[in-house]
């Protein structure tokens, strides 16, 4: 269930991030096509030239392009969704943007590993221990097999008479008594398996755990770098907007070309784009912490 869930998280998520790069796009594609409008009129005016009219030009014809891949992801991504919980007729129901959900905060502090014992994998290598461990005893129990004497010599019965009955039975009785020293090789080698197999369930065990440990290791130290990461991209989109901001001031007033204005908003798209998945970074490592601790941090 852990599993599933995790999955579900993470291609939910992706599929938010992916409506919000479409979000940026469509609005840059807004904004674009305003550009051409006014690079257009500018042109016309011979305030500029033919080329930056192409180059505004493909400016859009780019962000076009790019809504139509997004599109395309987000259909895949419904799809994926719509496996993970066996179908979803009436499409995904999406609830707030990623930009209006309040930010993921920080893991609490003083998890105890005992988390851990719920992942299945751990679950999985404790029982095959713990069998393991069981067929030791019950190899060990076959040297001293139960042998049920309906009678002894000194007792006087019918059990006892029938017990005595005729050859066949006093060779099935002896053989019966006899068997456990013929079978004590055979039961030595099961007990030296089984204890072999312990050891190497033992092992599994070990190991099992040490993977479990560096997971969740990893995962906090992906959710704080992810964290730094995503408010450095906050930062970089900021200073882009103020920079395509500039860059228009400059063009209109005849101070740069339109080239400066091509590169400021390609940095812009870029950066928004980059800072989208920068927070689908985080939230995917939320979901490896609360994959890692088999269950999130609740007891």
């Amino acid at each position: 269930m852990t599993t599933l869930i995790s999955r579900l998280a993470d291609a939910y998520f992706t599929l938010r991030t992916l409506d919000l790069q479409l979000e940026i796009t469509t609005r840059t594609l807004d904004s674009r096509q305003e550009s051409l409008r006014l690079t257009e009129v500018r042109e016309r005016g011979g305030a500029t030239s033919l080329l930056d009219v192409r180059q505004a030009e493909q400016l859009v014809y780019g962000a076009k392009a790019e809504i139509v891949n997004l599109e395309r992801a987000i259909d895949e991504q419904e799809n994926l969704i719509r496996v993970l919980v066996g179908d979803w007729p009436s499409g995904v129901t999406r609830g707030r943007p990623l930009t209006d959900q309040p930010r993921p905060g920080e893991v609490p502090a003083g998890l105890p590993s005992a988390l851990l014992e719920r992942r299945p994998d751990i679950l999985q290598a404790e029982q095959q221990l713990a069998a393991a461990n069981a067929q030791i005893g019950v190899a060990k129990a076959a040297y001293f097999p139960q042998i049920t004497l309906t009678g002894s010599g000194g007792v006087e019965s019918a059990a006892l008479s029938s017990l005595f009955a005729g050859p066949s039975v006093i060779w099935s009785a002896a053989l019966g008594a006899v068997q456990p020293v013929f079978t004590g090789g055979r039961l030595r080698s099961q007990v030296e398996l089984a204890e072999a197999r312990y050891q190497e369930a033992l092992l599994t065990y070990e190991r099992t755990i040490q993977y479990a440990f560096r997971e969740v290791s990893d995962a906090l130290v992906g959710y704080r770098k992810a964290r730094e990461l995503r408010a450095e991209e906050e930062l970089l989109v900021s200073s882009a907007r103020d920079a395509r901001r500039l860059a228009d001031v400059r063009y209109e007033g005849g101070a740069t070309s339109y080239l400066e204005v091509l590169d400021a908003d390609s940095r812009l798209f870029i950066a928004e784009l980059a800072l989208a998945q920068a927070q689908l970074g985080e939230l995917a490592d939320l979901v490896d912490i609360y994959r890692a601790l088999g269950g999130g941090w609740q007891p």
